[in-house]
């Protein structure tokens, strides 16, 4: 980013460097750990479940990067997960896929009954979190701007 300044008759050009957003930082650690769960949790890397885990590290080294393709990653992952959030109410409640009883979710010793609507609710706050993150004007500044959708070039 450069400043001009029009107090002096030549243009003093200040160069300000963008900085890392923390909560773009927090976003790919979020990204990171799933994203090796998700690999250790598969059986192989043929998967793929595997696959999309190794895509979202490559999309967390590109924003690292600051290439361009990063943030259209980023921006492309978080609405299709946002869809995918919002459509979960309907594909759930398919006669075909209706499971009967409640969702348990088992966190080690502790043991929870918790009601679709509220799994459901968090999942879509989430996904808006991460949509207002990717569209947000810091974020944006971060990333060069030069146009570049090789996310493996510097």
């Amino acid at each position: 980013m450069t400043i001009i300044s029009s107090e002096s008759n030549e243009a003093d050009k200040v160069t300000v460097k963008p900085r890392l957003p923390k909560r773009l930082i927090g976003l790919m650690v979020i990204y990171t750990l799933s994203s090796i769960s998700g690999l250790m949790a598969a059986s192989s890397l043929s998967e793929l479940s595997a696959m999309l885990c190794i895509l979202t590290l490559m999309m967390v080294l590109a924003i690292i990067g600051r290439q361009k393709a990063g943030l259209y990653l980023l921006r492309v992952y978080c609405l299709l997960q946002l869809l995918l959030y919002s459509l979960l109410p309907i594909i759930m409640y398919d006669p075909d896929n209706l499971v009967a009883g409640p969702t348990t979710f088992d966190f080690g010793l502790f043991q929870a009954v918790v009601p679709d609507w509220l799994i459901y609710s968090v999942l879509i706050t989430l996904g808006i979190v991460q949509v207002w993150i990717s569209f947000n004007t810091k974020v944006k500044a971060w990333f060069k701007p030069r146009m570049n959708l090789n996310i493996m070039s510097s």
